[in-house]
């Protein structure tokens, strides 16, 4: 039987089945959403306050607010009928096998034949929910466990039953990797699955360690969070934002269904002081009192002092080994140390990493699995197996025996190996009987974290590298921290242009990071600042001008596929590109102003020309980048950006699934080649000085309504100049270059105001602007 989904409906209103629905939306389907009838005037009150949470300023479910429209709400007593007309029925309601299969018996009655259901279930086995059930009822369903929060979480969990046919897998894992944009790990019907089984026992190792060892909570966070290439929320800030009852409740049911003699239950016992904070409401950032932290208004922030169950002042210095390891990006400078936190770090990792070797291959055959479920359900940069290649596995087993543990059997099988390695230009994982198998994703899934492996690059250095794609394709990628960039990325990418222009017939630029990129290198700028280096300021800016302007203009496509946050610099470089393939959860903009000075590579001249072009005025075009650019906006997906002239319809495209971004942004540039020509822009017939003047009395004015500080009329003033053309009669004509050079010229005179050094300041040491 052939299975298709262009129809669902989501049964539990509450944080996972919402989230699901959400997605469910931006993939662009018609979606049912129940939930148990109120008793009040409103019979769906549930779904309508469910709905209102999902248009979260501070985490939008949606792409955008009108995805919202996609949505229809009804409860379980009135609108059961409605299934009957939907392909996929999601169930994510409360853990209570009784209610499931309560639930399951009605679903059965009014399903049409052929529609598939599934359970976000993590902790019931297969065999229970659908145990008594019809058997076409159990040869459609499945376990489809999301990830929280449903939108950027990348990882599902797809699980099938003894009965469940392989149609059916088959269609959940298609549409839910090109639809939902889901990385698809594919389990075993055992307990906690993956993602859960090996993430919360990590978590939990990190927090009973950090009270046996008696850390502090920023002390325990510092090491278990960015410098082992792990969330920067540590363990305790984690509890707290998920919630520190939720997270109790979470490791209680692990173990209540893990085997007697799993090494869970070492580090599954409660802790008094937790026990405590949850009878007295300290559950974290949901609630009023707090959690392990708790902030304040102006964002500083307190710890509880285990001792005195008091919150005092938190302790901002970082232990040096977490800054020399985030530093370098190698987390095993951490297992170096020779103090409590290199103790700490060894104690933490040995454990995790010794609990993921013991699953494979009775939970799971196949250690990709295990490392993408914590790289895209838990957000680690690497998995464990990639962690141990790090360490080396003869290296690890060693220090394992030398403290008198036990070394894992898979990890004994790779002694003298990799588990993962590079034969023949293909990459390979390693096998539990010591062979290797090529991996292999599907068709249209290429990360090049995985790709790179294979090649060698024909231009590198700290931050940036330049490889030849085995299709005749160039490649730039971005690798500094936070991929910001600085000279050193401009001159990667003037040598990949005039390479690729050469030898290629496309570039693309890409990257695997968190980040595509967040703006250009802010120290870097302080520090011309701070040394009065005004003209080393101009020659980087009309450098890096020069530099994407060379994109723009190469006789060879260039596609851009950005994915994360684009910020500043970073999406100036995105605009010059001749396509981009967007991510569905993209953050793009320009923000420059937070910090005092003006986009100086091209993006208030782009912002003109696209607000020009779009508007079919410069005058009017000139008005719409200077709000843009002003105040700083930012998209948080495609459809955001597009309202905005930072996405371009008909020739930008976005995917949901960011490991499709490459073959697509490939496949682009492939239908580009022929006859392509690079696009030039004509010089544009400025407003001139009476609107230049416009835009200062707008400015003048909400800083007397207090809307604006007296530094962002300063640079509002100067983002009005460039738009307009400042003081030149109205038509005179501006080139793209005339652009740059006024952008070079406000981005000096704001950097050498005390304001603007005292906002990058800021920012640096905070990460967050300064009103001044």
């Amino acid at each position: 039987m052939t299975y298709k989904i262009e129809t669902a409906a989501v049964i539990g209103a509450g944080t996972m089945g919402l989230g699901i629905a959400g997605q469910l939306a931006n993939a662009g389907l018609d979606v049912i959403l129940l939930d148990i009838p109120s008793a009040g005037d409103s019979r769906n009150a549930v779904c309508e306050r469910a709905l209102e949470r999902l248009l979260d300023e501070n985490q939008p479910g949606l792409l955008h607010k009108d995805k919202l429209s996609r949505i229809t709400i009804g409860n379980i007593e009135d609108d059961m009928d409605k299934l009957g007309s939907v392909d996929w029925i999601a169930e994510a309601i409360v853990e209570r096998l009784d209610i499931k299969k309560d639930l399951y018996r009605k679903i059965d009655a009014v399903r049409k034949p052929g529609s598939i259901v599934s359970s976000n279930t993590s902790t019931i086995p297969i065999a229970l929910l659908v145990e008594g059930m019809p058997e076409q009822f159990r040869a459609e369903f499945a376990i489809t466990h999301f990830f929280n929060p449903v939108r950027f979480m990348r990882l599902l969990e797809l699980v099938r039953g003894e009965s469940t046919r392989q149609e059916v897998i088959d269609c959940l894992e298609h549409f839910n990797d090109e639809r939902m944009g889901k990385g698809i790990v594919v389990c075993n019907d055992t307990p906690g699955f993956l993602g859960n089984r090996v993430g919360v026992f990590a978590i939990q190792t990190a927090l009973h360690l950090a009270f046996r060892l008696g850390l502090k909570p920023e002390e325990a966070d510092a090491i278990f969070g960015r410098p082992m290439g792990i969330p920067k929320t540590g363990v305790f800030g984690l509890y707290d934002l998920i919630g520190i009852d939720l997270m109790s409740d979470v490791a209680k049911s692990l173990e209540t269904i893990l085997p007697a003699e799993d090494a869970f239950h070492e580090v599954a016992a409660e802790i008094p002081l937790m026990t405590r904070m949850i009878d007295e409401g300290r559950i974290g950032n949901k609630g009023l009192k707090g959690g392990f932290y708790r902030l304040h208004d102006d964002n500083s922030r307190e710890t509880l002092d285990f001792e005195s169950f008091a919150y005092r002042d938190a302790d901002p210095m970082k232990p040096q080994v977490a800054i020399d390891a985030e530093a370098a990006g190698d987390f095993t400078l951490l297992l170096e140390e020779n103090g409590i936190h290199g103790q700490y770090a060894w104690e933490v990792l040995s454990n995790t990493l010794c609990y993921a070797a013991l699953l494979v291959p009775e939970v799971n055959e196949s250690l990709v699995a295990i490392d993408d479920a914590m790289k895209l359900g838990y957000n680690w940069i690497q998995g464990p197996f990639e962690m141990l290649d790090a360490i080396g596995a003869e290296n690890f087993a060693a220090r394992l025996e030398k403290d008198g543990r036990p070394v894992p059997e898979f990890i004994r099988t790779a002694a003298g190996k990799r588990f993962y390695r590079v034969q023949d230009g293909k990459l390979q994982h390693l096998l539990s009987d010591g062979s290797y198998r090529n991996l292999e994703r599907a068709p249209g899934i290429i990360r090049f974290s995985e790709q790179r492996l294979t090649l060698s690059p024909i231009h590198e250095n700290k931050v940036a590298s330049y490889f030849n794609l085995p299709n005749d394709m160039g490649l730039i990628e971005f690798h500094s921290k936070a991929n910001t960039l600085d000279g050193e990325s401009m001159e990667l990418i003037a040598a990949a242009v005039k390479h690729a222009s050469e030898n290629c017939k496309a570039l693309i630029v890409h990257n695997d990071a968190q980040h595509f990129s967040c703006g250009v290198n802010l120290e870097g700028v302080l520090n011309f600042i701070v040394n009065d280096n005004f003209e080393g300021i101009d020659r980087f800016l009309d450098h890096f001008q020069q530099t994407v302007l060379s994109l723009r203009n190469a006789p060879i496509p260039v596609i851009a596929a950005p994915s994360g946050l684009s910020l500043g610099g970073g999406f100036e470089v995105v605009l010059h590109a001749d396509k981009v393939i967007f991510h569905a959860n993209s953050v793009t903009g320009l923000v420059e102003t937070l910090v005092g000075v003006v986009p100086g590579g091209g993006g208030v001249k782009e912002m003109l020309y696209r607000w020009s072009e779009r508007e079919g005025d410069v005058t009017k075009g000139a008005w719409q980048a200077f709000m843009t650019v002003g105040y700083g906006k930012t998209a948080r997906s495609p459809l955001e950006a597009k309202e905005i002239a930072m996405f371009r319809e008909g020739r930008d495209a976005y995917l949901m699934n960011r490991d499709r971004l490459l073959d697509a942004a490939m496949t682009a540039a492939s239908d580009m080649v022929s006859g392509y020509v690079s696009s030039d822009r004509q010089p544009l017939a400025m407003p001139g000085r009476d609107a230049w003047q416009e835009m200062i009395r707008w400015l003048e004015k909400a800083h007397n309504k207090g809307q604006l500080t007296p530094h962002d009329v300063t640079t509002g003033s100067q983002i009005a100049m460039i738009v307009t053309g400042g003081d030149v009669d109205a038509g005179t004509e501006m080139t793209e270059q005339d652009l740059f050079d006024m952008e070079r010229k406000a981005f000096l005179t704001l950097a050498q105001t005390a304001e603007t050094r005292a906002r990058i300041k800021h920012m640096l040491e905070f990460g967050s602007p300064l009103r001044n």
